[in-house]
C-alpha cells in the first residue's frame, strides 16, 4: 500500500476517507496531535511522541478513550501495511463530533487520526543538510501555548510559505528579538563550544529531537545553556543548527540572504553523527538494517 489513512478505526488509501464535517476540528482546530519518522517500518523515539502527545491532550483537557498502550500497538501495526521503508507517521486527536459551539461539547467522543506517507529524505530534497540550510526570520505572531502540540498552524504556514518563496527552508520566529523556534522544528546555536537552546516555556514546543541533541550534549561533553538568545547573538553565532523528528542536526548556512555559522563544523559534525548514530542503533536494537548512506537523513 502506498499510504494509509485512519479516522476512529476505519482505514483505507488517504484520498478515499472522509471525517464528518462537524469534526471539531474542521470550526477550531480543537486537537492536538504528533508525528514521527519509520525507518525500516520501526517508528523512530515513539514512546517519547507519545508522552508528549498526552500532555497535549492533558493540557486542552481532551480525555482520550485509548490508552498510551493503546496508541502504542495501533501505530506500529499501521506502519507495516505502508510498502515505504522511509514514512512520516502522523496522528492526531480532535475533541470529537458535535454541531459547531465554542464550549466544549458535553458526551463527545474524542476522534483518532492517523496517516502513513512514504517520507522524502534529504537525498531527494533540495534542503540537503551536506549543502547548509538557508532560513529566513519572521516575526513571532502566535499566541502563548506553543508548548501545546496544537492543531493551530496558520501562523507557522504563513511562516514556511514565505521561507519556500524566498528559496529557504525554514523561517526562524523572534519576539522583540528573542529567537523562539521556527516554523515546524527547533533552533540552536554553537558559540565558544557551549551549545545554546532556547528555555522549555510557553513559546516554544519542546522539540523531541531537541531533546535527543541536548542529551548528546552530555555524552559528547558539550555544555548546555538553557537561556535565550536574541537574532544578534544567532547572527553571529559559530553555528546554527535546527532539529526536529526527522531533522537531525543540520547546519544553517544563510539567514536574511546573510552567510552565518561555518566556525565550528568539527563540533556540529560530532553532535550530527552521534544523532543519527543514535538512530541507527534504536532501529537495530529493534531488528532493522537501516543504514545512513542508503537513507541521507
Amino acid at each position: 500500500m502506498e499510504n494509509l489513512g485512519y479516522y476512529n478505526g476505519k482505514t483505507g488509501p488517504i484520498e478515499e476517507m472522509r471525517v464528518p464535517m462537524d469534526d471539531r476540528s474542521s470550526w477550531f482546530g480543537d486537537g492536538v496531535y504528533d508525528a514521527t519518522i519509520s525507518v525500516e517500518h520501526i517508528p523512530y523515539a515513539l514512546e517519547e511522541h507519545i508522552d508528549r502527545f498526552f500532555k497535549s491532550m492533558a493540557l486542552l483537557e481532551i480525555e482520550p478513550d485509548f490508552t498510551r498502550e493503546d496508541l502504542a500497538a495501533l501505530l506500529p501495526s499501521l506502519v507495516k501495511q505502508v510498502d515505504s521503508p522511509v514514512q512520516m507517521v502522523y496522528w492526531q486527536v480532535t475533541r470529537g463530533t458535535a454541531p459547531r459551539a465554542h464550549a466544549f461539547p458535553r458526551g463527545a467522543k474524542p476522534n483518532l487520526w492517523v496517516f502513513l506517507r512514504p517520507w522524502e529524505t534529504a537525498a531527494g530534497k533540495a534542503g540537503d543538510p551536506a549543502r547548509g540550510q538557508k532560513l529566513i526570520t519572521v516575526e513571532d505572531t502566535r499566541f502563548f501555548h506553543c508548548n501545546i502540540k496544537t492543531l493551530n498552524l496558520i501562523p507557522n504556514v504563513l511562516a514556511a510559505e514565505k521561507a519556500g518563496k524566498a528559496g529557504c527552508d525554514e523561517a526562524v520566529f523572534h519576539r522583540s528579538g528573542r529567537v523562539t523556534e521556527c516554523s515546524h522544528s527547533n533552533v540552536h546555536i554553537l558559540k565558544d563550544g557551549v551549545f545554546r537552546t532556547a528555555p522549555e516555556d510557553n513559546l516554544i514546543l519542546a522539540g523531541i529531537g531537541r531533546a535527543h541533541a541536548i542529551a548528546r550534549c552530555g555524552e559528547l561533553g558539550i555544555p548546555v545553556d538553557r537561556t535565550p538568545f536574541s537574532v544578534a547573538e544567532m547572527m553571529a553565532a559559530d553555528e546554527v543548527l535546527i532539529t526536529s523528528s526527522g531533522v537531525f542536526c543540520p547546519a544553517v548556512s544563510h539567514i536574511d540572504g546573510r552567510p552565518v555559522g561555518g566556525r565550528d563544523p568539527a563540533l556540529a559534525g560530532r553532535l550530527r553523527g552521534a544523532l543519527i548514530g543514535e538512530l541507527w542503533d534504536y532501529i537495530a536494537a529493534r531488528g532493522g538494517q537501516a543504514d545512513y548512506t542508503k537513507y541521507m537523513l
